[in-house]
């Protein structure tokens, strides 16, 4: 596992850890009442739906790109927001491969 793994594991499990905590004090349902209480939440909120829609049409281009299926990261999305594309990007590192100096150019010789 490289260090943005690392990172993003751990941005990931805070994000968790946060999403229980609210789930269990005020419920999935409750917890939407808390943030559309006020207008300050509304914009937050609104400003989130546009940021996830963004990263949705990046993740499905990606995907596309890398010939993966993005649904389940789409799907993870909507239903839990950020963590959809936490879990991607896990993913999408683990498959990076580094260069290595047998793929560096040779000398040409004359």
């Amino acid at each position: 596992m490289n260090r943005k793994q690392l990172v993003l594991s751990a941005a990931l499990i805070v994000l968790l850890a946060m999403d229980a905590y609210s789930v269990y004090l005020y419920g999935y349902v409750g917890f939407f009442r808390m943030v559309l209480a006020n207008v300050a939440g509304v914009t937050a909120f609104v400003d989130l739906v546009i940021a996830l829609v963004l990263i949705l049409a990046w993740m499905g281009d990606d995907a596309r790109e890398r010939k993966v299926s993005a649904l389940p990261y789409l799907i993870l999305t909507v239903a839990l927001g950020s963590v959809g594309p936490l879990v991607y990007l896990i993913r999408r590192f683990a498959d990076r491969t580094e260069p290595t100096a047998s793929v560096a150019p040779h000398a040409v010789r004359n």
